[in-house]
């Protein structure tokens, strides 16, 4: 077994991912804490390991994204680390288990009810929900609550797409987002970590920005199961968390749904979940985090960096009780 620290890797070595995709390769990587050199750095090891990596399908016309925010000029984050570091706790909560437990996740067929206080009420076959509008590439930061981050080129569109074609009734101001708790695909199910199924939500002013989307693919291919296939949510502006992975209902509301971290840990996680440097996690400072594949901190950006965007919806607000 070859082990190489984060900070030995020059770029020249990082494989490529057609490379990584023809090879029996297995990326893991453990954070280390105890020892301030320690914490934070990313091992990898390359094995063969049985099973080769599998990409998804190439999704076909994905567009270029209309100007809803600044590009980013940041590189995005390797493939092989964005679909090998995972919080997905239906499967597991060891992050690097995720896409081996997931490996054999079913995604066809598949279906997303829209429900609740809306005119037009449907159930949408997974394949004809992503045909609503047409897939764009957004390359937004995910942030983590746990103080890492990735650059991500998502492929989706806006989740207002969606929206208009259930139209909401005006007594609507929450949605709600379920996602499947299948116990005979999901391993971690049988676990008391989280209450089942997994439910996030947004105000409906939050869920109708132009930066919020629902993804179907990542790198111009579709979603592999650790990733959320089918179809997950993204807000950019908020924690990791809040994208609701693998959905199978969303309901409009009238009322502030409960969410699955906020019923868990209500003192660590709050509904809003916006990314505040000013406010810390009860266990850690939120001030700085680690991008994954990178050597030191960077400061964490208010909004995740879209405050030019976003803090318009929170005009007033008391972003750190309403956290």
């Amino acid at each position: 077994m070859l082990i190489k620290k984060a900070d030995d890797i020059k770029s020249s070595e990082i494989t490529d991912k057609s490379l990584y995709l023809n090879r029996r390769l297995f990326i893991r990587g453990a954070t280390l804490a105890g020892s301030a050199v320690a914490t934070g750095f990313i091992y990898r090891y390359f094995t063969s390991h049985g099973e080769v990596a599998q990409s998804g399908e190439k999704i076909a016309d994905v567009q270029e994204a209309p100007p809803a925010a600044p590009p980013i000029n940041e590189k995005s984050t390797p493939y092989e680390d964005i679909t090998h570091y995972n919080n997905f706790y239906e499967f597991s909560t060891d992050k690097l288990e995720v896409a081996n437990k997931a490996r054999r996740f079913v995604t066809r067929p598949w279906t997303v009810t829209v429900e609740g206080l809306v005119q037009k009420a449907r159930t949408f076959d997974i394949d004809d929900l992503l045909k609503i509008s047409p897939p764009e590439e957004r390359i937004y930061r995910h942030r983590c609550v746990e103080r890492w981050s990735m650059v991500i080129p998502w492929v989706g569109f806006p989740l207002a797409k969606l929206l208009d074609q259930v139209q909401p009734l005006s007594q609507a101001k929450f949605i709600a987002f379920e996602t499947l708790a299948d116990r005979k695909q999901m391993p971690n199910l049988g676990s008391d970590v989280l209450d089942w199924p997994y439910v996030e939500g947004l105000r409906l002013d939050e869920a109708l920005h132009p930066l919020t989307i629902l993804a179907g693919g990542l790198y111009g291919e579709t979603l592999p199961p650790q990733n959320g296939a089918p179809l997950r949510l993204v807000v950019p502006w908020k924690y990791g968390f809040k994208g609701a992975k693998s959905i199978v209902r969303i309901r409009l509301v009238e009322d502030q749904p409960p969410t699955s971290w906020n019923i868990a840990g209500p003192r660590e996680y709050g509904f809003y979940s916006n990314v505040n440097p000013n406010r810390d996690h009860p266990r850690w400072s939120q001030k700085s985090e680690r991008r994954i594949g990178e050597f030191g901190l960077r400061d964490t950006l208010i909004f995740n960096g879209y405050g030019d965007q976003v803090a318009q919806l929170y005009s007033g607000m008391d972003l750190i009780k309403n956290y």
